[in-house]
């Protein structure tokens, strides 16, 4: 049965399905672009995006100077922006995503708008700057991650209390998703209050608290939506549409390194764990050999931790709060940037690839953007005889 539903942002009428931003540069402007033109809504994942641009990534090469990576790094977003935009040819929505725990995300944020994007997406922390981040660009979608209603209701506040209210709200679900996870630890990721069945009903009772219209403010859930029946499930409970990353993530229009996505489609089960990263949240992803190895040794390293700024492998000190260089012994303790780099490279013995836990649509076939949104607001799946390996 088919789902021909749609959902408007600022006066945009999309698919009810939105792709995740997924870095470092898993999601750049041939994902987010493809995802776009479909009639969807598309997401750059915004840090450090010169990974994917040759004299970005030669001029950086030798370079530790903060200030230096981050201005390579906004000429890259500035070139995936328009590149999407190109793609996208005016069809859908072309967004990009700024974590939250990242340093530097004010002026990111800056130059995503300042470059054309049509929509800021901002979790991995409580957005509660995005009014500001955003003012003088009054026609940027606002739409902050969360995981539930509580933090929900603190950021609607804020936000109204600076007359601008979010466009839409992603609701990650933490036991399901990839990469970074919207939990305190790995231990509450399966707390009933993240079930969708209780996270939808309390934020619309926040909406009709502030008075605001359901409708006002499209509510997307995300984390394991995997096929139509979640699809349709989701929208049954509410949801004015769905989130999809690791299902994007492999597609023939995925930007990272055909091993990157061979690594997630042939990924089982009991491959896929979760941890603490370095940024401080729990995180999802692929036990490869560099994971396997590092998590053999995680409590010696942590038991050592130390702060020293020297300990930032690559000098650009991508997150505010880091465990390897700042010392903290419950999160990670290894170079973030470097590790997920080597995975959009498809350095398998090296790299961090995340994924979501659940199964794939179209098991370890790639297939096109197009293809997968069919499925997703159909249920009819391609011919896979002919699959791309």
């Amino acid at each position: 049965m088919t789902t021909p539903r749609s959902f408007a942002i600022r006066g945009r009428a999309l698919l009810p399905i939105v792709q995740g931003g997924m870095g470092v540069g898993v999601s750049a402007h041939r994902l987010a672009g493809a995802v776009a033109r479909a009639g969807a809504m598309g997401t750059i994942a915004s840090i450090d995006l010169r990974h994917h641009h040759a004299d970005l990534t030669e001029q950086g090469k030798h370079c530790r100077d903060k200030d230096a990576l981050n201005r390579l790094n906004f000429i890259a977003l500035d070139r995936e922006i328009g590149a999407a935009l190109d793609i996208a040819a005016g069809h859908g929505l072309v967004a990009v995503n700024v974590m939250k725990a990242v340093d530097a995300h004010p002026a990111y944020v800056r130059q995503a708008c300042d470059s054309g994007a049509q929509a800021i997406v901002m979790g991995a922390g409580l957005p509660l700057d995005l009014a500001e981040l955003t003012e003088g660009y009054p026609e940027v979608a606002l739409i902050p991650i969360l995981s539930d209603a509580r933090g929900a209701a603190i950021v609607l506040k804020k936000l109204a209390r600076k007359g601008r209210l979010p466009d839409a709200m992603v609701i990650e679900h933490p036991q399901y998703a990839g990469g970074h996870l919207g939990a305190p630890n790995p231990a509450d990721l399966a707390n009933p209050r993240f079930d969708l069945a209780e996270v939808l009903p309390g934020i619309f009772r926040v909406f009709d608290d502030m008075g605001i219209a359901r409708e006002q403010i499209p509510v997307i859930v995300g984390g394991g939506i995997n096929s139509h029946e979640k699809v349709r499930a989701a929208l049954a409970l509410g949801a004015a549409a769905v989130q999809v990353g690791t299902p994007f993530a492999v597609t023939e229009e995925g930007d990272a390194h055909r091993n990157f996505k061979r690594v997630l489609l042939d990924a089982k089960p009991e491959d896929i764990v979760t941890f603490m990263s370095v940024a401080g949240l729990p995180a999802r992803a692929v036990k490869t050999p560099w994971l396997a190895n590092y998590l053999k040794r995680e409590s010696k390293l942590q038991a050592v931790a130390k702060a020293d700024p020297n300990r930032c492998a690559i000098g650009l000190h991508c997150l505010t709060q880091c465990g390897l260089r700042d010392g903290l012994k419950k999160a990670g303790q290894f170079c973030i940037d470097s590790q997920l780099v080597a995975a959009l490279k498809g350095e398998v013995s090296k790299g961090l690839f995340f994924r979501g836990s659940e199964s794939l649509p179209f098991s370890s076939a790639i297939r096109s953007v197009q293809e997968l949104i069919d499925y997703l607001l159909t249920g009819m799946k391609p011919d896979l005889g002919g699959a791309v390996a």
